[in-house]
């Protein structure tokens, strides 16, 4: 998890001051942090690698331009998801869909209903420890929609908050708690599939297989 907001608040200042001793001091703290989010949007390695580089080309560019009033980390993390996305589109590694508001908040009523509904055959505890769960998670997250996908690794994975991540992708609160509920649903629902206890499956109505 990123440090609290004071933490980095003498090196930024540093940093603006023209101090690189504070900004590579920054660069090191967050450089793994970066690449690993950015590797699991844009998936190959010297993408992940050119995304962290404009990132902080970025940072550098617009340091004095940031206002202490909201979290480095959250700006930063909005830096580097916007050049990851852009690298996409750029080299239509793949199709994306917008991530910024489209005429409104989403609504929980367009949430998916699950089609699988069992028990787990093995305890919560039990499936996060095992290898298959990673790989399957991993898997599942590359089937999601772009916009589901980038809102459930900020919010659940790099442990942004709610406004946070909101702030970092340009959408409003309600589309991100809609939006990681969808992704959150629809993940559960691949493990439930390959973990689920197909004896005690409940069965929908118009549910033929």
């Amino acid at each position: 998890m990123p440090q609290p907001l004071d933490d980095d608040r003498p090196i930024i200042r540093a940093a603006k001051q023209g101090d690189y001793s504070a900004f590579e001091s920054l660069v090191a703290k967050y450089e793994r942090r970066l690449y690993a989010l950015a590797l699991r949007i844009v998936r190959h390695r010297q993408d992940a690698e050119e995304v962290v580089q404009q990132t902080f080309l970025s940072v550098v560019e617009h340091l004095p331009e940031f206002r202490e009033q909201s979290s480095f980390y959250t700006w930063l993390m909005r830096i580097a998801t916007n050049h990851a996305l852009g690298l996409l589109r750029r080299r239509s590694v793949r199709a994306t869909v917008a991530l910024r508001e489209d005429g409104g908040d989403e609504s929980h009523r367009d949430v998916p209903r699950p089609s699988y509904i069992a028990r787990w055959k093995d305890t919560p505890d039990q499936i996060a420890a095992s290898r298959e769960t990673g790989r399957l998670l991993a898997e599942a997250l590359d089937e999601l929609d772009e916009k589901y996908r980038i809102v459930f690794l900020l919010r659940d994975v790099e442990g942004l908050s709610t406004a946070e991540t909101a702030e970092a992708l340009e959408i409003s609160e309600a589309n991100v708690k809609v939006r990681l509920l969808r992704a959150r649903l629809m993940l559960r629902e691949r493990l439930t599939r390959a973990f689920g206890d197909e004896s005690t499956r409940v069965q929908r109505p118009h549910d033929h297989r």
